[in-house]
């Protein structure tokens, strides 16, 4: 094997270094290089401090080995809240399992008061629990769970607004979208002790009611009788009226249609009179060649 020669091996060397300055220089560069996606804030830091964020998406530099990259959500993020007990107005004791809708709106205040995303969340937590106790801490139990009737407004609308103002005021770069109440649940111990008292009132109040309809049904009825017996009286009245005029009609036009033949009237009213007394156990016994002999028997002259 053919030995190389000094100026070889000086040739040889400086082509090596030159490859390895280019394999550094190109590792520097690629180093340099990230990407800042959609969704997310990319934080520069430089010796432990923050130098810049970027949010925008795209290709962005940073000086390789000086200047490390972190990564915070440029999205709406959910934090589900750890469930808690608290004592109501009225003095009951209940459990509260809720979320919150939150985001991130300037990552240094946050980077710089919290630290990081789960120190932004645990304070976050502490706060929504103090408003959370403060509000349902002033109202009863059933003024809670019939919220829509309460003319106080929305709870969540209201927790949502104290929350906000108080990471607003110790600059957390965090915002709070919507805090919502997934439940309120009595303790096991005290559960059905408050279903049965709700039961009791619900039962007395229906039982209220029903008095109540009993009442208007009796009024109702008694208002319908008399106004029946009004109208049945005014009705009869009437009625006697009408009748009177057609008797005393009918007797007119009797005494003017008998008084036109005397005879055939005293014939009729002997008639009338026969109907009332004679029935089919009654004996006529009636003198021969009497009148009334003569018709029955079918002697005219």
């Amino acid at each position: 094997m053919k030995k190389m020669s000094p100026k070889e091996i000086k040739r040889y060397v400086k082509i090596g270094l030159s490859l390895l300055l280019v394999v550094i220089i190109a590792i520097l560069f690629i180093s340099s290089m990230f990407v800042v996606k959609e969704g997310e804030y990319k934080v520069i830091r430089q010796f432990g401090e923050v130098v810049r964020i970027e949010s925008e998406p795209g290709l962005n530099f940073r000086i390789p080995l000086l200047q490390s990259i972190t990564t915070l959500p440029n999205k709406k993020l959910v934090y589900d809240v750890n469930e808690r007990e608290i004592n109501t107005l009225d003095k009951k004791r209940i459990i509260i399992d809720n979320y919150a809708i939150w985001e991130i709106t300037d990552p240094a205040l946050m980077i710089a008061n919290a630290r990081t995303e789960m120190g932004a969340e645990a304070r976050m937590g502490e706060f929504i629990f103090s408003v959370i106790r403060s509000e349902l801490g002033s109202m009863n139990y059933e003024e809670i769970i019939n919220d829509e009737g309460s003319t106080r407004g929305d709870i969540n609308q209201r927790i949502t607004e104290s929350v906000n103002s108080l990471l607003s005021r110790d600059e957390y770069g965090i915002q709070v979208d919507d805090v919502r109440i997934k439940r309120t649940d009595l303790p096991e111990e005290n559960e059905q002790s408050i279903f049965n008292r709700m039961i009791s009132e619900r039962e007395s109040q229906a039982q209220r009611y029903l008095s109540q309809g009993e009442a208007k049904k009796k009024r109702i009825i008694a208002q319908a009788d008399r106004e029946v017996t009004e109208m049945l009286s005014k009705a009869n009245a009437e009625a006697e009226q009408i009748r009177a005029e057609g008797e005393l009609q009918a007797a007119e036009l009797y005494n003017n249609s008998f008084s036109q033949d005397t005879e055939f009237y005293q014939l009729y009213r002997t008639l009338e009179s026969y109907k009332k007394t004679i029935d089919g156990e009654t004996t006529i016994i009636i003198p021969q060649g009497s009148p009334y002999a003569d018709v029955l028997l079918g002697y005219f002259e």
